[in-house]
């Protein structure tokens, strides 16, 4: 169950024709503007990008969180939209790629466009006009009555030129019924850097990431029509969905014992029945591991779990007590030399996974306990190694647990994501995590002992299952 609620806060969301259009400065740059005004922002990201949260995060001091209608399923994007947005005065949501693009071969599934029309949110339309004048008006008009459940409220023209570009842009616009809420002159320095997996995240450059995002507030704030875009946000419709919340997603209903309840039964040897003091499970965290959902944390704790963070760059010990060790997603090749340099951990590691503990790795995490990595000892858990690649791997994936491990019972299906530019290559002895349907049929990852490690990224979300049934694996370990 979910918990009963109506929300009319107000809320944008940021979209474009097409990737490279300037989304994420202005999403990023709005938040930032809006929070220098002292409303408290509620920032979101359509899809499964773990970066650009971490600049919103940086321009508005909340959590970045993910709205995926095909991770976790379109009846779950307005309950976590409610449960990030509780208590703020604007949600601001950046989309992905262009508006009406989603999930290949699924119509407008996780598309900006049906985020859009789930949220009751107007859309405000982001256009690289470097290159157009008249034409834009043909672009807009196109975007704003190809889906007329998506209302386009406004137009912000990015990169223009000079004072008679933007006449002339102004001037098409008038015929197209799309306001214009804002102009951009070209500024490459609120750009962020990247490489071959898109940003640079946040938490590799904080210092120049602050600077970037101050930039991107004083770009939009100067280009913008702030009180325009604000009465905008406050004639999205109201939402009548129920309010996501980890306990009732974990447990099924509200925790039947309070705390102090839960503690009582544990030191009388009782089985627990609810969160509260319960085993400590290490995360990853740091610059070479930063790619996890909020919600994946926050049903840990739901689920009784303590959650404690450590960097494996930093760190030569596990959390004291560790039971459990979540490996998420992040760049570790960008960081093989430390984290092999770092010998303690890697010990630490694997002694854990070799206890039968439950480990849970994902991507840079599944890379970080095979044996080596471009030719940089790892962890050595799994009998495999791993190398950087030319090719990118990347898209949606429909995935079944293959046999029984700390995540799910065989014959679990999930939604993942897949996104690397590295390859596995296998030894023997474990099993294989998931049996992957498209692109092709093939299975994919390895269990082994407690370990359960993939490519595939997950949104607990969708499947809250995982978290209850990695947290009782750590009880029983």
């Amino acid at each position: 169950m979910l918990k009963s609620s109506s929300s009319s806060v107000p809320r944008l969301v940021i979209a474009a024709p097409s990737s490279g259009s300037g989304k994420t400065t202005v999403a990023t740059g709005l938040m930032a503007a809006f929070a220098g005004r002292g409303l408290a922002v509620s920032p979101h990201k359509v899809g499964p990008d773990y970066i650009d949260p971490g600049y919103h995060a940086l321009a508005t001091g909340r959590v970045g969180r993910n709205l995926d209608a095909y991770l976790c399923g379109p009846d779950l994007v307005a309950p976590l939209f409610l449960h990030g947005s509780r208590g703020c005065d604007l949600a601001v949501v950046e989309g992905v790629m262009g508006l009406y693009d989603g999930a290949a071969g699924e119509g407008e599934l996780a598309s900006t466009a049906q985020v859009a029309k789930l949220l009751r949110a107007p859309v405000v339309l982001v256009v690289d006009a470097s290159a157009q004048s008249r034409s834009v008006a043909a672009l807009v008009h196109g975007f704003a009555s190809w889906d007329p459940e998506v209302r386009v409220g406004g137009v912000i023209l990015n990169k223009v030129g000079s004072d008679r570009h933007e006449e002339l842009l102004r001037e098409a616009l008038d015929s197209a019924g799309v306001p214009v809420l804002g102009v951009l002159r070209r500024a490459p320095q609120v750009d962020t850097p990247s490489r071959h997996l898109g940003l640079v995240p946040v938490a590799e450059r904080r210092a120049e990431a602050v600077e970037a995002v101050a930039a991107m507030a004083a770009q939009v704030s100067d280009g913008c029509d702030l009180d325009a875009l604000m009465g905008l946000a406050r004639s999205a419709g109201a939402l009548s969905d129920a309010t996501w919340d980890a306990a009732e997603a974990v447990w099924g209903s509200p925790p039947p014992l309070t705390s102090s309840d839960l503690s009582a039964s544990l030191e009388q040897g009782g089985a627990p029945s609810a969160p509260g003091r319960g085993p400590v499970v290490a995360v990853a965290g740091g610059a070479a591991f930063t790619f996890s959902y909020a919600e994946n944390t926050e049903l840990l704790t739901a689920a009784g779990a303590e959650v404690v963070t450590f960097d494996p760059l930093r760190d030569e010990q596990l959390p004291d007590g560790a039971r459990g060790l979540v490996i998420g997603g992040g760049f570790p090749e960008v960081y093989a030399c430390e984290l092999s340099a770092n010998e303690p951990l890697r010990k630490a590691v694997a002694e854990l996974a070799f206890s039968g503990a439950p480990v849970a790795a994902e991507c840079a995490g599944l890379l970080y306990l095979c044996r080596e990595l471009d030719g940089q000892p790892m962890c050595g858990v799994l009998d495999a190694t791993a190398r950087m690649t030319e090719r990118l791997t990347l898209g949606y994936r429909d995935a079944v647990a293959v046999g029984e491990s700390a995540l799910a019972a065989a014959g679990t299906r999930v939604r993942g994501h897949e996104f690397h530019r590295t390859a596995v290559e296998p030894g023997a002895g474990a099993a294989p995590a998931w049996g992957v349907r498209a692109p092709r049929p093939r299975v994919e990852g390895f269990v082994q002992q407690g370990v359960h490690a993939s490519y595939l990224h997950t949104h607990w979300a969708g499947a809250p299952g995982a978290a209850r049934r990695f947290v009782e694996r750590c009880r029983t370990s």
